[in-house]
């Protein structure tokens, strides 16, 4: 026997049937730039670091040998080939020193510009004109060999003699060489998001949001370091995503507030035409504020005179024309 529930006398009386949650700004959590961060900023383990090491090491002794028994068997079978085939190896150990000391370069600019900032505020904290003035010929001297940024040297060279204060000579600094460049950097960061958004709400693929959102995001990084002076090699790239990706996941500014969201996408119509276009908006707006930290990491001065950039300022004019917004 199973009791049941008395019924209601008419169906005027019945409860009201409950529809299932729409998808809402709240809800709307920009998985993919999650995922994606959270991969970026895994970092490796020790046994798996050993393991890769010692197979590129075991690969490169291996076609080494092979490589040095081709060219004898060259040598033995005609002279001639032989030293074809050893020239042809020169070159190609010639081409891996190369790429090498580029990875080198690249690493020491990246350091360059974690030293100048170091550096800014340290000066800005110690009061001191005469180290405040090495620090701005310092920052100035990163663009000497950039054509586009001759006329904000000079017109820094001319103007930083007559300051004699450390906070109007460091802004001054900031002002004349920073400004230029924060504008190519957020015309980077626009383009990012903009990818991101539309791979999102387009491509119908599972893990094609979380792929291109992971690759637009270590190619606006890279881009933006190269801006401000740290162009990074392959290598360089890599370690510059992951310590981006690193200190968002860390603080927990990769994750999708209710103040962004309800920011970017409230009122916005694609939230309002499906979920997978709402999500598009949250992964753009999360990929902006990844461009935003890599802005802080990359930039050799401190936010000081100039304000940083916003979330919702970029993506305004980011996805511009891309989600057209309703019209009355």
């Amino acid at each position: 026997m199973i009791e049941l529930d008395e019924a209601p006398q008419s169906p005027a009386d019945a409860p009201p049937v409950t529809d299932l949650p729409e998808a809402t700004t709240e809800q709307l959590e920009g998985r993919a730039m999650q995922i994606a961060a959270r991969l970026a900023a895994r970092p490796p383990s020790k046994i798996g670091r050993f393991f890769w090491r010692s197979l590129i090491a075991l690969i490169g002794f291996l076609a080494s040998v092979a490589a040095w028994r081709f060219v004898e068997g060259l040598f033995a079978a005609n002279p001639l080939l032989g030293w074809v085939g050893a020239g042809l190896l020169g070159l190609f150990v010639l081409a891996a020193l190369l790429v090498a000391m580029r990875e080198i370069a690249a690493f020491s600019r990246l350091k360059r510009l974690d030293t100048v900032h170091h550096e800014v505020t340290q000066s800005l904290q110690a009061e001191d004109l005469a180290r405040a003035r090495k620090v701005s010929a310092r920052v100035s001297s990163i663009y000497a060999a950039r054509k586009e940024m001759d006329w904000s040297r000079a017109r820094l060279a001319e103007q930083a003699p007559d300051q004699l204060d450390v906070q109007t000579l460091l802004g001054l600094t900031e002002t004349t060489l920073m400004e230029p460049l924060d504008q190519a950097v957020r015309l980077e960061i626009e383009a990012a998001s903009r990818t991101v958004a539309a791979t999102t709400a387009l491509v119908p693929l599972a893990l094609a949001d979380v792929g291109s959102a992971l690759i637009a995001n270590v190619r606006m990084i890279r881009r933006i370091a190269e801006i401000y002076g740290g162009r990074a090699g392959s290598l360089g790239s890599i370690r510059l995503a992951r310590s981006v990706m690193t200190h968002l996941v860390a603080t927990g500014a990769v994750a999708a507030g209710d103040d962004l969201i309800e920011t970017v996408a409230g009122g916005h119509l694609a939230a309002k035409l499906s979920r997978r276009f709402g999500e598009g908006v949250v992964n753009g707006a999360l990929t902006a504020r990844v461009g935003i930290a890599a802005m802080e990491v990359c930039r050799p001065m401190p936010f000081t005179a100039l304000r940083k950039p916003k979330v919702t300022n970029i993506l305004s004019r980011s996805l511009a024309g891309l989600f057209s917004r309703e019209k009355s």
